[in-house]
């Protein structure tokens, strides 16, 4: 394992005296990055602020069908229709295709458990394929496996926004008459053959709840070519209560919070102060308690509001941007990493990712976040199968069956791409993880030696 990297010297000498300072001293480094946030700007704050003071224009408003034609733009379809969480979008395409009782839906693992959610919600069973240990992408190998008659879709996830094997995934919908639904709540902006992810299935579904490319607190889209299933979708969106203007307010509001609070010469204050609130933070969160345990909330199907399109719509007309930085950031972290002996994912030739996070296997997950908490928040997604779930088995999965997904929920960190990642704050997390990883003992999974070998 190399203990040092070959840093540039524009780079080498800040990062270098910065962590001479901290391991000598009680100095602490001045920023500390969080995954969070980094997809706004003040512009967007301001923004925000003018719909609160205006009540009126917060719920329903011609920001909504503009930034449904944007969105279809970026995405080079015809139809995009908005709802309030790609979950919903979900729902109402499984339902618009006439998936329901007694149908099975493929999906990968690891997901999340409001994935599972929507397939069960409209009565149908989740089969849960396991990913490839290269790209954390499904397995298409086992996914033909796993077809049966009562097979009716395929839910196909580009995760972290890598790319999935959309040719093949293709002729495999083809040959079985599935229908292929893409999952690209991770990979707004990632391309495969030069072409957007989102633009090849029946339909996909987008997020931009906070932890995403662009973010408008919470928030879905449905992208399709297919106007039938688009008209179809337009009158599930009729259907789907409006949300009430104090819970807007609440998303707007949590937005501008997040933009000062995850500052990064901020956040090493504000992320202690954020997690005693625990329970007690009056914000909103993305994911209620009965989905966690597999129940469907008595509030699930709602709109998407006036104030969070025009939000989202400033974000989405800066995308290009966005997406070049995390790129640049996702090419540093690669070289940098590559002499150190973790786990990285494999990069297609044919397919251009625009990572929302990059994902590094490690041995210790706990130790690394650990020692490297003074300059970054490491992400764990995903810390279960199915993320969030109270636990895999309300989302009806058999503990075992995807031994791949399992591994990689015990060993995966993930980096941050966003905004206000920063070349020398790549270098200063690159050199804290080789340390990390030189303290850490090699504790390999039970099974992921075999895991790790069918993946390849």
């Amino acid at each position: 394992m190399a203990l040092s990297l070959p840093l540039g010297d524009s780079l080498e000498r800040p990062v270098i005296e910065r962590w001479a300072r901290v391991k000598s001293g009680p100095l602490r480094p001045p920023r500390r990055l969080g995954l969070l946030g980094g997809t706004t700007n003040w512009g967007d704050c301001v923004t925000g602020l003018r719909y609160l003071v205006n009540a009126r224009r917060l719920v329903r408003g011609p920001a909504i069908d503009e930034y449904e034609r944007e969105f279809a733009r970026q995405i080079g379809v015809r139809n995009a229709i908005s709802f309030a969480a790609g979950r919903v979008g979900l729902f109402g395409t499984l339902r618009a295709l006439g998936v329901g009782t007694g149908d099975e839906v493929l999906l990968q693992v690891p997901t999340h458990i409001v994935v599972s959610n929507a397939i069960r919600y409209v009565g149908a069973r989740p089969v849960y394929v396991d990913c490839r240990l290269d790209t954390y992408n499904m397995d298409l190998e086992q996914l033909r496996s796993k077809i049966t008659p009562r097979s009716k879709a395929i839910v196909l996830q580009h995760t972290f926004g890598i790319p999935s094997d959309l040719d093949e995934a293709m002729t495999i919908a083809d040959q079985h008459g599935l229908e292929l639904i893409e999952d690209c709540v991770h990979s707004l902006g990632s391309t495969f053959e030069s072409r957007v992810v989102g633009s090849f299935g029946r339909a996909a579904f987008f997020s931009t709840e906070e932890t995403k490319t662009i973010s408008s607190t919470m928030g879905g889209v449905v992208a399709t070519n297919d106007d039938a299933l688009a008209e179809s979708l337009r009158r599930f969106q009729a259907e789907c209560a409006w949300p009430s203007s104090s819970l807007v307010a609440r998303y707007v509001l949590k937005l501008i919070l997040y933009q000062i609070l995850t500052q990064p010469n901020l956040h090493r204050y504000t992320r202690t102060m954020y997690e005693v609130l625990g329970k007690r933070n009056p914000l909103p969160g993305p994911t209620t308690a009965e989905e966690r345990r597999g129940v469907r909330p008595r509030v699930y199907e709602q709109r998407f509001s006036n104030a969070q399109a025009a939000l989202a719509l400033r974000q989405l007309r800066r995308l290009d941007q966005n997406v070049r930085h995390r790129r640049m950031i996702t090419d540093l972290y690669a070289q940098r990493l590559a002499e150190l002996d973790l786990e990285l994912p494999v990069r297609s030739p044919n397919a251009d990712p625009a990572f929302v996070r990059y994902p590094v296997w490690v041995d210790d997950r706990d130790a690394v976040v650990r020692h490297v908490a003074p300059h970054a928040v490491l992400g764990r997604w995903f810390t279960s199968v199915l993320e969030e779930a109270q636990t895999p088995r309300d989302g009806l999965y058999e503990p075992g069956s995807c031994p791949s997904a399992e591994a990689a929920s015990r060993h995966l960190v993930n980096l941050p791409t966003h905004l206000r990642v920063r070349p020398d704050d790549v270098e200063a997390i690159v050199s804290v993880l080789a340390e990390a990883s030189t303290r850490s003992p090699v504790r390999p999974a039970p099974g992921n030696e075999s895991a790790r070998a069918r993946s390849r």
